[in-house]
């Protein structure tokens, strides 16, 4: 008997009963059908590589998460034959004259569990959403500058994570060695940079130097943020050892922690098999989400240009009232004696009392203004920021990538090549047995090395694959930057809003004519 699906024909009289077995165990209780996540947990169940397995899910899949019975049946006869070491094609089942062979599975009865597992995550996917991200902690970076000499040589940090409920104190290079050991245990991953130790020598002002203080101080908080909101670093012992070590040497307790540790490839349990997990198209998508973040990543700039371009002019108008206001009370503060003149009755005397009064909402208004600004660095500008950070650390990666782990695995195939030309050669025109000998064992260290630098290349892209996910992961922040924005302009509005209208209703007040109205301030 042969029964007629997408794939051809097959002949049911080839089926072991150990096939109908296992779909009795696996099948929906409502009809034959079985779901695919369940064929795709049979398919976890087997030694076969996840490049294999895709392979196999993608033959029998019909597109509607559900495989027939002879879906099932092909699916099975695929997995033994892979089992055996032969390619999952469903050519191989056409003209099929002998039974299937059996697919390398267990009893059938201990599958019927496999119907009320949840399907595993590949661990090349990020399923955090960004909620999740910002909840993993929040570290905040106070600035204690020393007492000691007269200009501020050094500065020491109070470092506090909310997640460890603890404080703890850190200079600049304590930060300094943090982020050296991170690229070096984390080289395929996005590690924010570091802001610079010191500004120019002698182009700041004593002002400015306080002002890039401050800078330094907000772009260290933006790295730990960072750092401790990453899925990866922030279960990682070097993250855990800078954010609650009190000690009197955290560096040297770092370096040790590092070296016990190793790098990300000798310790992933993934790093081996990398190339198994990463999808066929990985070079085309790496590209295209290099090209998108690019694009990204100069907008948000743009953005953040502009946002603090506003931040600046709400400091220069809070400026700009209070002096506006210290005018007026200088010039209602003037005494000097009103001259009595025969041509008009002057009301100057009693008026500029008045105008004195006014510097008090001015003040108000400047202090408003200064608010408003200092909302558009903190909330706006500071989120900007912390994106252009993860931004830029992901473009940095890429290069990392390109020209670290990519250029030296092409360098060693080129001297791979030139020492099988030197083999060649040897063989061709013969040399001493010793020179050989050695120029052979070179070759294997080479090729060793290849393989080696191979998988490390497949690990880059496979990280590559995982910073690009959080990447995007973090693109929301758009919304909360946005809202932060509108909020902050609706509250300055509003309570500066409050602030005219009160001064509007005094200059009523004052200026009102003798039925109490007031004339317009401007000719018509």
């Amino acid at each position: 008997m042969e029964i007629q699906n997408s794939y051809g024909l097959l002949n049911v009289g080839s089926v072991p009963s150990y096939y109908r077995e296992v779909h009795q165990a696996i099948c929906s209780r409502t009809d034959e059908r079985v779901p695919l996540s369940v064929f795709q947990r049979v398919l976890s169940r087997t030694s076969l590589s996840i490049t294999v397995q895709n392979q196999i899910a993608e033959h029998v899949n019909s597109g509607d998460g559900f495989l027939s019975k002879v879906s099932l049946y092909k699916g099975l006869a695929l997995i033994a034959l892979a089992q055996q070491g032969k390619p999952p094609s469903p050519k191989l089942l056409e003209n099929f004259i002998q039974e299937f062979p059996k697919p390398q599975l267990g009893e059938p009865r201990e599958l019927q569990s496999l119907k009320m597992q949840t399907v595993q995550e590949s661990p090349l996917n990020l399923s955090l959403a960004l909620g999740e991200l910002l909840k993993k902690d929040t570290i905040k970076v106070e600035l204690i500058p020393e007492k000691k000499g007269l200009f501020l040589k050094h500065v020491e940090y109070q470092v506090t994570s909310e997640r460890f409920t603890v404080s703890v104190y850190r200079r600049y290079t304590d930060f300094d060695v943090f982020h050296e050991l991170l690229l070096q245990r984390y080289a395929y991953r996005v590690v924010p940079a570091l802001p610079p130790k010191r500004a120019l020598k002698g182009v700041l002002t004593s002002m400015s130097e306080r002002e890039f203080i401050e800078g330094r101080r907000r772009a260290l908080g933006r790295f730990l943020n960072l750092v401790a909101r990453h899925p990866v670093f922030s279960e990682d012992e070097l993250v855990k050892t800078f954010l609650t070590f009190s000690g009197s040497d955290v560096q040297t307790k770092l370096r040790d922690a590092c070296k016990k540790l190793g790098d990300e490839f000798m310790t992933c349990k993934y790093a081996t098999q990398a190339k198994d997990y990463l999808p066929a198209d990985i070079q085309s998508q790496f590209s295209s989400s290099r090209e998108l973040i690019k694009n990204i990543h100069n907008s948000f700039q743009k953005l953040r240009d502009r946002a603090e371009r506003m931040a600046e002019r709400s400091k220069e108008n809070a400026t700009d009232l209070l002096m506006f206001g210290k005018e007026l009370s200088s010039l209602g503060s003037d005494e000097s004696p009103v001259p009595i003149l025969a041509s008009c009755k002057s009301p100057w005397a009693a008026l500029r009392r008045s105008v004195k009064g006014l510097s008090v909402e001015f003040s108000l208004l400047s202090e408003k203004a200064a608010q408003q600004g200092r909302r558009e660095e903190d909330d706006v500008v500071e989120k900007l920021n912390l994106f252009l950070d993860l931004l830029q650390s992901y473009r940095d990666l890429c290069e990392r990538h390109e020209k670290g782990v990519l250029h030296e695995h092409q360098r060693a195939l080129q001297k791979y090549g030139v020492m099988k030309r030197q083999i060649l050669s040897a063989t061709v025109q013969p040399k001493e047995q010793v020179s050989v000998e050695q120029l052979e064992s070179r070759i294997v260290q080479q090729e060793n090395a290849i393989q080696a630098m191979e998988l490390r290349n497949y690990f880059s892209l496979f990280c590559l694959h995982q910073e690009s996910q959080l990447i995007f992961t973090y693109l929301p922040i758009t919304s909360h930057i946005l809202g932060a924005f509108v909020n902050s302009q609706v509250q300055g509005h509003k309570e500066m809003g409050e602030v005219w209208q009160d001064l509007h209703s005094k200059l009523k007040s004052i200026f009102g004519d003798g039925n109490g109205q007031s004339p317009p301030l401007s000719p018509k």
